[in-house]
């Protein structure tokens, strides 16, 4: 049986992936019309990225059913994020070469957010390893106090805990036309290069998100 059939949570997730689509209806219209997500492969993205379209390719297929919202990337290209790592220390994607990445930006005042955030643990618990990893990334303004609350009293520990408090991963998102909402969410290669991205939650527990990470990790 699916997962979705076993587990409320990610009956809630799914109604609430179908409720955050019609209210951003109109700004995936913007995110369209601006290009920025869908700009044309530069000699330096070929150079990093010379065979994450043909990734891309093979893995669309399984951005089905409970990860449907997750779309292809049509111009696979390094994605470069700057933020704090659980030490506090400044930490960027580079720093992840060699694994597949499942980015995902949260906050403590996103409902969807909170709602998504087991699920993202229990990803990362059933697949996490040396070649798979979820960079769930906290964009709350000020200290730590409130999300790393927010995580003891939802038993999310399986997740690291990564930060930015300046909000500037979302921005630099936003401008590349790849988050207009949180949660956000990229697929990264082992080499950071992007094969999709999603806005709004999904059952990340579910057997498709499963699928879809494994393919990707070529487990």
């Amino acid at each position: 049986m699916p997962d979705q059939k076993k587990s409320p949570p990610a009956v809630k997730l799914f109604a609430l992936a179908a409720l955050f689509g019609v209210i951003i209806g109109a700004a995936a219209v913007y995110v369209k019309e601006t290009g920025s997500g869908n700009a044309e492969p530069t000699e330096t993205a070929a150079a990093v990225c010379p065979l994450t379209g043909e990734k891309v390719a093979s893995l669309t297929p399984f951005m089905k059913g409970q990860v449907a919202a997750m779309s292809p990337a049509a111009s696979p290209r390094p994605i470069a994020l700057d933020f704090n790592d659980p030490d506090g220390k400044p930490t960027t994607v580079a720093a992840f070469a060699g694994k597949t990445m499942l980015v995902n930006l949260w906050a403590t005042w996103c409902g969807p957010c909170r709602e998504e955030m087991p699920a993202l643990n229990a990803l990362q618990k059933s697949l996490g390893s040396d070649k798979f990893e979820v960079v769930a990334i906290n964009i709350d303004v000020g200290d730590d106090e409130k999300p790393k609350a927010f995580l003891d009293e939802t038993a999310v520990h399986d997740l690291r805990y990564y930060r930015d408090a300046s909000m500037g991963v979302f921005n630099n998102l936003k401008k590349e036309g790849l988050a207009f909402g949180l949660p956000a969410t990229l697929l990264l290669d082992d080499k950071g290069c992007l094969i999709g991205s999603m806005n709004g939650p999904a059952a990340w527990d579910s057997d498709d998100a499963k699928a879809l990470i494994k393919a990707a990790t070529g487990g």
